[in-house]
């Protein structure tokens, strides 16, 4: 999480990149993600103080509504977010503190539900590391665990949740793994963000979701 700014526009290949990377989520999980550049309409009153007005660019996380919205968008907005920061880029996943109508003015549609922001750009640092938990408080295995698990989990500690929270608990068994991550108005948002952090570090073809009992 990086909350200050260069006030530096994003280069035009990097918004080609972004945009391309943003279409294949969507395409490929039936959302309405899109980046919004040059403005910070959709980011709160609060979220820009902290942020020192310096981001004019942000990731708008929307789809239309369903009981599976929140998790998608937890998902995809982790593969943006780690993409971006591929391509020199920060963000912040600004949760409570975004502006739905705001967002919205770039979307051009209202049939959608807006769940968070995420601001992009270039961090004046690279920011710090959050407390973590430890493995043994978010993990359980039954036998002992593989190297994929282990190394899923690893990746789980590394991803940014509500409040900093990390309310995950993953159980693994052969090649099978589930993950809950509490309740709450956040807790779809952190599944998914938790489930694609937990997939980058398994590596998804070493093992199968199964619907957490």
């Amino acid at each position: 999480m990086v909350r200050q700014y260069l006030d530096k526009p994003l280069p035009g290949d990097i918004v080609k990149a972004l945009n391309e990377r943003i279409e294949a989520n969507n395409e490929r999980h039936g959302l309405c993600l899109a980046l919004a550049a040059g403005n910070s309409d959709g980011i709160g009153g609060m979220a820009k103080v902290m942020l020192s007005r310096t981001v004019q660019n942000y990731f708008i996380l929307a789809g239309r509504d369903s009981a599976e919205l929140d998790e998608k968008l937890g998902y995809c907005g982790a593969d943006l977010m780690l993409y971006a920061q591929t391509l020199g880029l920060n963000t912040w996943w600004v949760g409570g503190m975004y502006s739905g109508r705001g967002a919205l003015k770039n979307l051009g549609r209202r049939d959608v539900r807006v769940n968070g922001v995420i601001a992009v750009g270039y961090g004046k640092d690279q920011g710090v590391p959050h407390r973590s938990k430890s493995p043994a408080e978010v993990s359980e295995y039954k036998g002992e665990a593989p190297l994929w698990f282990t190394d899923g989990v690893e990746a789980l500690l590394l991803a940014p949740t509500a409040m900093n929270k990390q309310p995950y608990m993953v159980r693994g068994w052969g090649d099978k793994a589930a993950i809950s991550a509490g309740s709450g108005r956040f807790a779809g948002i952190d599944l998914g963000i938790g489930k694609y952090h937990f997939e980058a570090g398994a590596g998804r073809e070493n093992f199968e979701w199964e619907l957490q009992s």
